[in-house]
């Protein structure tokens, strides 16, 4: 399918690489893009910048009740952006209890999940559309260090795979992004070079316009997937070496 003239909704469309794809969809031609968002005023300055164009919608997607109320007000959508993503920085024996780990699934996976299924129909009703899964090489790597998030997002992709084959009949396509260091609040804590929210979502494009599978939107990505084939059992003992690591500003 075309980029130009879809219609789109963004989930966590205010901010970040949300407000990344809303920007680049829109620059891209697509007719119309809903941004959503846990309140529709976090919105408005895409609205007010993008008149007619970008329609903020309530959409908290640990809420099941908004996932449904958002499908029955946006009828038109060929373009699902399953962006919304949690992540508390808890480790998963080390937190005091499983809160965390259990919201981030809960964000992470029930909530695209849950995306798809609202939006299933009217995808179909609307020709096929896609479905764009944001995930992370946290996704493909386990990362001890990041708690419940990088289970979530394995969990994720391995739904992502199962819903593109109950989907391929009605000519839905489904990608997985594997994104890697973008410069979002998100990744505030994290060190090194960032890439831009905007050229990630450039890269995402693909799976729109190719109906790629799984995308790597970055060198991060790329060089990540890389070390992983290379030595799996390496990189996983360099992951957990990072659970390990003393931040020079506070010794811990």
């Amino acid at each position: 399918m075309d980029v130009k003239g879809c219609v789109a909704i963004v989930t966590g469309g205010n901010r970040g690489i949300g407000e990344a794809f809303v920007r680049v969809l829109i620059e891209q031609g697509a007719a119309k893009v809903y941004v959503g968002s846990r309140a529709k005023s976090a919105a408005a300055h895409l609205e007010t910048e993008f008149p007619g164009k970008a329609v903020a919608v309530e959409l908290d997607v640990s809420k099941p009740d908004q996932i449904i109320a958002a499908a029955a007000a946006c009828p038109d959508v060929s373009v699902v952006v399953n962006n919304a993503g949690a992540f508390h920085n808890q480790l998963l024996i080390g937190a005091d209890d499983i809160s965390a780990a259990r919201d981030e699934m809960e964000v992470n996976y029930f909530g695209p999940l849950q995306m798809a299924r609202a939006f299933a129909p009217i995808l179909k009703a609307n020709g096929g559309g896609a479905i764009l899964n944001v995930l992370s090489v946290g996704g493909i790597v386990a990362v001890p260090n990041m708690g419940g998030y990088s289970p979530s997002k394995f969990a994720m992709r391995a739904a992502g795979t199962c819903i593109r084959a109950e989907l391929a009949e009605q000519g839905t396509t489904v990608t997985s992004l594997i994104v890697g260091s973008v410069d979002t609040r998100m990744a505030s804590h994290v060190a090194g070079a960032k890439e831009k929210p905007e050229d990630i979502a450039r890269a995402a494009m693909k799976g729109i316009t190719r109906g790629t599978d799984e995308i790597d939107t970055d060198i991060f990505a790329v060089e990540s997937r890389a070390a992983l084939a290379r030595d799996p059992k390496g990189m996983e003992r360099g992951m957990a070496k990072m659970l390990h690591v003393k931040n020079p500003s506070t010794g811990r």
